[in-house]
């Protein structure tokens, strides 16, 4: 008996990634438009379900609603799951899955994988799947804990809630995404170490990538022999971490609206949330509606640049910003080959960075401009929020529920081209790869 064949049109690993995705997407918003799941009478509206849907699987955590009160338990319950399955990866999970159930891997499936993962070598796929899991439910569970004691102690009576509560957040803090239970995220816990850092510890955790976990469990004693992409993630995660959080309390440390009014040891709490927070983690204990227009550009710029390749955040990830550093720094040299550490970089890695960073520049620059047309809010906010719904941060500084309905369906397939990437998405509908016949004749264009 022969099994079902895939139409070729999208049985390609690249078309087939963001077509999982998209099949994700609308599974949430029909389980969302159950009217069980809606606090209201009936059921929720379509365009709130579709962007929930999307804003969950795409772990980006922006809302249109207020998810503590628009949804029941078992509404949350649904983006808990999306949130999971969309962090791990639709892909991926499946994978997991089918090795814990029957051990077999398909060549299109490893291939599918692999693109989802950026994984260099297909047989790196299968046990990657299974550090990948253990990883996920290991961290998700530590930070849980954590939360859950400190949430019964100083927050909740019931063991349940707190438990519900440090569980939720947990799965939120490591998948990068900013959904919560509250309806002010953090607000409440401004300050109070024993959540806020556990929390922005699971979000740089799950920036930084499954591939860079995997090999610093092997390598972590010796940096010496880390491969480029896991020097550039760690060094460059922790190079923005400084600098933003840094700039952040420099400029907010006597906002009245933000830090002014917290004692000095719950501002520098604040601070380390307010520098790994825009990486992609988009829950927050302060309103960024509120902060200085200075703070906001730089939270921009940290969301635009997002965390670790083959990790739960966006952006055009942090290994990209940096190694289109290395090719200008190369360029000013006049160097012919561009060199990290004691090891050159080929010219196809090099534009494939340029292309990320040029195609997301002229999303985030378009999508911008459209909302502009369809709203009356102003460019900063506009660009925050657009920058954020790309990068899946989820901040906002509290104008998506003003949105109408035409901005956020914008916002949606922003989400949506953000986290199955730039080059994902656009390769999607150009698979015809031919290595070339002939050479045509070289010409110097003026540059500059």
């Amino acid at each position: 008996m022969t099994r079902p064949r895939l139409p070729a049109a999208i049985s390609h690993p690249v078309r087939l990634l963001p077509l999982t995705f998209l099949v994700l997407i609308l599974i949430g918003t029909l389980l969302l438009l159950l009217p069980f799941v809606h606090s209201g009478d009936g059921s929720a509206t379509f365009v709130d379900a579709l962007f929930t849907s999307a804003s969950a699987v795409t772990v980006t955590g922006l809302a249109t609603v207020d998810t503590s009160s628009y949804w029941t338990p078992a509404g949350q319950g649904v983006i808990l799951a999306l949130v999971q399955i969309g962090g791990l990866g639709i892909v991926a999970l499946a994978t997991v899955l089918g090795l814990f159930i029957g051990g077999r891997l398909g060549l299109r499936t490893r291939l599918v994988a692999q693109t989802d993962m950026h994984v260099v070598n297909i047989g790196e796929v299968r046990p990657l799947f299974r550090r990948v899991a253990m990883m996920m439910i290991g961290f998700q569970l530590a930070i849980a804990l954590v939360l859950t004691l400190r949430y019964r102690q100083e927050y909740f009576d019931s063991w349940l809630t707190s438990l519900w509560h440090g569980y939720f957040d947990a799965v939120m803090a490591f998948n990068n995404a900013g959904f919560s239970l509250n309806s002010d995220s953090l607000t409440e816990y401004a300050g109070d170490g024993l959540i806020i850092i556990p929390i922005c510890v699971g979000v740089f955790l799950g920036a930084v990538g499954f591939p860079v976990l995997a090999e610093l469990f092997k390598e972590w004693r010796t940096p010496g022999r880390w491969t480029i992409h896991t020097r550039l993630t760690i060094w460059g995660s922790i190079a923005l971490l400084v600098i933003g959080s840094a700039i952040f309390l420099a400029i907010e440390w006597d906002n009245a609206a933000t830090l002014g009014e917290l004692p000095w040891h719950h501002k520098l709490v604040s601070g380390l949330e307010g520098g790994i927070m825009p990486r992609s983690g988009g829950l927050n204990s302060f309103d960024w509606g509120g902060v200085e227009e200075e703070t906001l550009a730089v939270g921009t710029i940290l969301m635009f640049i997002g965390g670790g390749s083959a990790s739960t955040a966006g952006g055009i990830k942090v290994t990209t910003f940096l190694l289109l550093a290395f090719v200008i720094l190369a360029e000013l040299r006049g160097d012919p080959d561009v060199t990290v550490g004691n090891r050159s970089v080929s010219s196809a890695v090099v534009r494939t960075g340029l292309s990320i960073a040029l195609i997301s520049v002229m999303l985030v620059a378009s999508t911008t401009f459209i909302i502009l047309l369809l709203t009356d809010f102003t460019f900063e906010d506009v660009l925050f929020e657009c920058s954020s719904a790309f990068a899946t941060a989820g901040l906002s500084t509290g104008i998506t529920p003003q949105m109408p309905s035409s901005a956020k369906i914008v916002l949606v397939v922003l989400m949506f081209v953000g986290r199955v990437g730039t080059i994902t998405a656009a390769s999607a509908f150009v698979l015809r790869r031919r290595a070339p016949r002939y050479h045509l004749p070289e010409e110097q264009p003026i540059i500059g």
